[in-house]
């Protein structure tokens, strides 16, 4: 049986209803909205929706075509880096054999996304390996004026990740990115993690702000002992944690076992995964 499609496209507009809903329904016309996660904050929305190929292809050329008309970049702030109304848009498989298939339904989002809407696309993740999100985020909009006219569109497939944000009990973001630099891969942390510490005024709080792009390399529960630990070298608690968007049942499943120290737990052992395989 061939599963659906997932994708989770994000779109930079976290505080106005009318388009975070106008957004819903232009994916929902086409295919199924599992979850929307709107922050005032970072001031952009994330919605997780799955469907067959040509549904998911045309709830995100129908997304985008909304966020281009209802989201102004000249008058967005926000705690998030972004370079478009629809900032990135990521087809994902659920599982590995479906990974060719949710590549060929990035490119056709960005045949029709360049063609029908005019608007610049830049490939990332299994059709650009070399480069991610970030790469194009570099600069914010000021940069990338510097290349080309109005805002663009990040389009790729990607494996599933999970976003993961720990809340500080402080407001000083210096901690925050003191704590993300240790536990990113880059300064020598966790494998497949990308972290940054930002500021989130209207939520009083600073907080570390992750994508976990490898679960199985790096666990959810050793990741937040991690941030504990470097908080607590700094005198700052650990508020709370937040998940964006939905998250694998393997990694809610490791999660438990290891809390629970069940020995050998693993997501075959869920009654639920086991019925859904038969």
């Amino acid at each position: 049986m061939q599963l659906p499609l997932e994708s989770v496209p994000n779109f930079s507009e976290g505080r106005e209803r009318s388009t975070i809903e106008a957004l819903t329904s232009a994916l929902g016309a086409h295919a199924q909205v599992l979850d929307v996660h709107a922050d005032e904050d970072h001031n952009r929305s994330v919605y997780t929706l799955v469907g067959d190929d040509d549904a998911v292809v045309d709830a995100l050329v129908a997304g985008i075509a909304c966020a281009r008309e209802r989201i102004d970049l000249r008058r967005h702030e926000g705690a998030h880096p972004r370079v478009g109304a629809a900032d990135v848009v990521p087809l994902v498989p659920l599982r590995p054999d479906d990974r060719d298939r949710a590549g060929a339904a990035a490119l056709r989002v960005a045949e029709r996304v360049g063609q029908e809407l005019a608007l610049p696309v830049f490939l990332y993740g299994d059709l650009a390996p070399e480069r991610g999100p970030a790469f194009f985020r570099r600069g914010g909009v000021e940069g990338l004026q510097r290349r080309i006219e109005s805002g663009g569109v990040i389009v790729g497939a990607r494996r599933p990740l999970i976003a993961f944000n720990v809340n500080l009990a402080t407001d000083d973001v210096e901690v925050a990115r003191a704590i993300a630099s240790v536990v990113r891969e880059k300064g020598g942390g966790f494998p497949g993690v990308r972290a940054l510490g930002l500021a989130l005024p209207r939520a009083g709080h600073a907080q570390v702000s992750m994508n976990v792009e490898d679960y199985e390399a790096a666990a959810l529960h050793d990741i937040l002992a991690r941030v504990e630990a470097e908080a607590a070298a700094h005198r700052v608690d650990v508020a709370g944690s937040e998940l964006v968007g939905l998250m694998p049942a393997a990694a809610a499943a490791a999660a438990a076992g290891a809390m629970l120290r069940i020995d050998g737990f693993a997501p075959s052992r869920l009654l639920e995964l086991r019925l859904l395989e038969r």
